[in-house]
């Protein structure tokens, strides 16, 4: 798939990268991801792969915008109020970048609809807020062979891995069980972070570079505004996944 003038003149910035090349960014043209929730990760996620030239993005999510998802959702704005957030982001989405395909899905990720959702797709990107919906997608991405990049936040921490099904564990390896939902606080800017952190990887990942977050979680603690990470092992006892890794578990 040919990049036509416009898009080289775009992308150029990135395209000069080493190992990216044109090559690279028709591989983002030529991809379909999907975005499994559209609020503070969301929103700069879309944004950010968008802006990259990821050619095809679904936004699957039911909720409408409020009030107080404002600070922290920024494709949804005061004016937005009421409306379905993929069709708040998708619009705002057509406007940074016309090159790009943004498909609205205002569905509930739920066991009739997952598969479907995540079947197709390159890649899986999680940024919903309840871990009964995380596992849902992580299943479907086993059953699917897709991979399914995790993000998570909470207050000013957060935390991302990325799962790739036959070469690394899977989310349930590392959150066997689930938590109970709750309104949990969240500083704007956490969920900007491990977003932006969470597009790095998409896009390293569709474009073939190196040093993937496989087989390690990254953890962010903006209180104290540090790093760390933690190796992850695949869980032999793992009830959706078994530990099974077909190759060499990627990973640095």
């Amino acid at each position: 798939m040919g990049l036509n003038p416009r898009e080289l003149e775009r992308y150029d910035r990135q395209i000069i990268l080493p190992g990216f090349g044109v090559q690279g960014q028709e591989k983002l043209k030529s991809a379909r991801v999907l975005i499994a929730g559209v609020g503070g990760l969301g929103s700069p996620l879309a944004m950010y792969l968008a802006a990259a030239g990821v050619g095809r993005i679904l936004l699957a999510d039911k909720d409408v915008v409020s009030r107080s998802n404002l600070n922290r959702q920024v494709l949804h704005w005061e004016t937005d109020l009421g409306r379905p957030k993929v069709d708040s982001a998708a619009e705002k989405l057509a406007r940074l970048n016309p090159e790009v395909e943004v498909r609205p899905l205002s569905v509930v990720i739920d066991q009739d609809s997952v598969l479907d959702l995540v079947r197709g797709s390159d890649l899986v990107l999680d940024a919903m807020d309840n871990f009964d919906t995380r596992h849902l997608l992580n299943r479907a991405c086993v059953e699917t062979k897709t991979p399914f990049i995790y993000g998570g936040i909470h207050g000013l921490t957060g935390m991302l891995s990325t799962f790739i099904p036959g070469r690394t564990g899977c989310l349930a390896c590392l959150f066997p069980g689930t938590m109970p939902a709750e309104v949990f606080p969240v500083l704007g800017t956490t969920p900007g972070v491990i977003a932006c952190l969470q597009a790095t990887e998409a896009i390293k990942y569709l474009v073939g570079l190196e040093g993937l977050l496989s087989g390690r979680l990254l953890i962010y603690n903006g209180q104290e505004m540090t790093f760390h990470e933690v190796e992850l092992s695949p869980n032999q006892d793992c009830r959706v996944c078994g530990g099974r890794v077909e190759g060499e578990p990627l990973g640095d």
